[in-house]
């Protein structure tokens, strides 16, 4: 293995990994080296992704969290410290979408739940960890958006702006912690055959016309995320911060 991307020694905690994107990251991170706390709020899916990914002799802890509650995250990043150390990598993955169809029948409490689940939380991550970083010099944060941030939706137009507020968020964060050392970048998917992403890619004409207009002409699988998680998360991503890394098959260049 490479030193660039050697991850032992290092904790890393990943929300929303139990299944998807997250989990494909957190066993990337797990197989480089790396100690992994696993999360999400159902605690049947923690106690069997931790116990799966140990079997295949990864070091992996799973602990349950609603990142949506402030208290439960606090109470992850704690749990994580106790048990692991000090906490070298987060990755805001965690994220929901309630809410499929016109912006103009979307409920006022559906909108709000996506913006804390999905905006609020990594803030709440990045205050967590921030002052144990900043006392190291050293720390990388990496958040999950989606190109949905980047271009219109008529379907799923309010997880479309959570997901370009958590851009920005990544920009300001890398302004105001760069000069400790510590990066923060956003991993920005395609259309991934995710349960969440499970509405547009089982719409059989939506699929096709995306495939259609994506170069490589296939969606993406969960694995297809995990590599630009394992670089931005070691030394070899040590002089990247600030940006968006889109992994979408070449859908955005194609028009």
């Amino acid at each position: 293995m490479s030193a660039l991307f050697d991850l032992t020694g290092k904790t890393a905690v990943v929300t929303g990994s139990t299944k998807g994107i997250g989990k494909a990251i957190a066993r990337a991170l797990a197989q480089h080296g790396a100690r992994v706390v696993v999360s999400s709020r159902d605690e049947g899916r923690v106690e069997a992704t931790a116990r799966a990914l140990t079997d295949e002799g990864l070091a992996v802890l799973g602990l349950t969290c609603n990142v949506g509650r402030k208290a439960e995250l606090e109470r992850l990043i704690e749990e994580s410290r106790k048990a692991l150390g000090q906490i070298d990598i987060v990755v805001g993955n965690a994220a929901i979408n309630p809410h499929y169809g016109s912006f103009a029948d979307i409920s006022d409490d559906a909108f709000a739940k996506i913006m804390a689940t999905n905006v609020q939380s990594n803030l709440w991550l990045a205050q967590l960890v921030a002052d144990e970083m900043r006392e190291r010099n050293d720390g990388a944060i990496i958040y999950v958006s989606s190109i949905g941030g980047t271009i219109g939706s008529d379907v799923i137009g309010a997880y479309c702006i959570s997901k370009a507020a958590d851009l920005q968020l990544v920009r300001n964060l890398a302004v105001e912690l760069g000069p400790h050392n510590i990066r923060v970048n956003a991993i920005t998917p395609g259309l991934v055959r995710t349960d969440m992403a499970r509405a547009l890619w089982e719409d059989e004409v939506r699929a096709a016309d995306r495939i259609a207009r994506t170069p490589l002409r296939r969606l993406g699988e969960p694995e297809d995320i995990a590599g630009i998680a394992v670089y931005l998360a070691s030394d070899a991503g040590r002089w990247t911060t600030g940006q968006s890394f889109v992994v979408d098959g070449g859908t955005s260049i194609a028009g």
